[in-house]
């Protein structure tokens, strides 16, 4: 009996020998720092579980063992922890280093800029061949709902859900900006305000311009004067917001284009583009003018006119500037 004692302690003490040195062993390589002497990028699929990442991680030599790493994520009490996402992997980092990174879900930010002036056309294009998006958007959104801006995203995101992020920050843009609207301005409502406020942006691309153009207009609209705005008369065209060509005399004479603000008082059906928010700032605080005319002055710029007699001098202008061009 004492012999078969002594058996099973010594079993026992080999045992725990046995599991301490495993232990040790297994501490060890998962904390000595790996031979990889370049920065990675691990991208980590949504529902993916860890034996399938730790044969990833050893697939693309990030580990030197997937089931190390796997006892050591799970000993350690992060198996059902692991993000999703696309990540950065520094150099040399051990298994316990990457296995804190896929925890803590920091993912690599990458941005898409959407530009003032866009429409509704061009945006949904634009996201549809960002490559690293997932979804696809089927359907134009509203005109004008959405705020030009640079936004930021982690690989593998929603295209749906982006286009909602940037409509989302447009309604809490307006909340603010209207209400802190200057007094008496001909405009029912923050509809309207969209609309001109799309016209200015598609009629300057310079930020100094924008005011000046709004009080034209403004001033236009208290007057019962209307826009005369060649690109409402393009988007009435073609929705797009753009032709390869000048408009013809037909179509700034066209009744039927309901966007023709040559024909038609006050503002067009909805907005033309997207207006971004200095465009949205200026048509709510426009400047104080007495003009009511511009045009192209040839430099990037307009120049602006009180009367019908100065106005009519400045196209004259306009238009020696054109036929030198030609």
């Amino acid at each position: 009996m004492r012999g078969l004692t002594k058996y099973i302690i010594l079993l026992f003490t080999g045992s725990v020998i046995f599991f301490v040195i495993f232990a040790y062993l297994l501490y060890q390589a998962f904390h000595i720092p790996s031979q990889v002497n370049q920065d990675s990028v691990f991208l980590l699929p949504e529902g993916q579980g860890l034996i399938h990442t730790s044969c990833q991680l050893e697939e693309e030599r990030l580990i030197t063992n997937r089931d190390i790493f796997k006892f050591g994520v799970i000993l350690k009490g992060e198996d059902s922890n692991l993000k999703a996402g696309e990540f950065l992997i520094p150099a040399q980092q051990s298994m316990d280093q990457i296995m804190k990174i896929l925890v803590q879900g920091k993912a690599i930010q990458h941005s898409l800029t959407i530009p003032e002036g866009w429409t509704s056309y061009q945006i949904v294009e634009y996201l549809n061949s960002i490559e690293n998006l997932s979804d696809t958007i089927e359907e134009l959104p509203i005109e004008g709902s959405i705020l030009p801006d640079t936004y930021n995203y982690i690989n593998g995101a929603s295209r749906i859900g982006i286009l909602s992020r940037m409509q989302k920050q447009q309604q809490d843009l307006l909340k603010i900006l209207w209400g802190s609207r200057d007094p008496d301005l001909p405009l029912e409502n923050i509809n309207e305000a969209i609309i001109l406020a799309s016209i200015v942006e598609r009629e300057t691309g310079l930020p100094e311009e924008r005011r000046h153009i709004a009080g034209v207009f403004i001033n236009r609209l208290l007057r019962s004067i209307r826009l005369q705005s060649d690109p409402t008369v393009i988007y009435g065209i073609n929705k797009k917001g753009f032709l390869s060509r000048g408009l013809k005399r037909s179509e700034l004479n066209d009744n039927k284009n309901f966007y023709n603000t040559y024909k038609i008082d006050g503002l067009p059906p909805s907005p033309i583009a997207h207006p971004g928010k200095a465009s949205i700032e200026a048509v709510l605080h426009p400047m104080l003018t007495d003009d009511i005319y511009f045009v192209a002055d040839g430099t990037g710029g307009h120049a602006f006119a009180v009367s019908l007699n100065e106005h009519q001098k400045n196209v004259r202008e306009w238009r020696k500037i054109e036929a030198t061009k030609k």
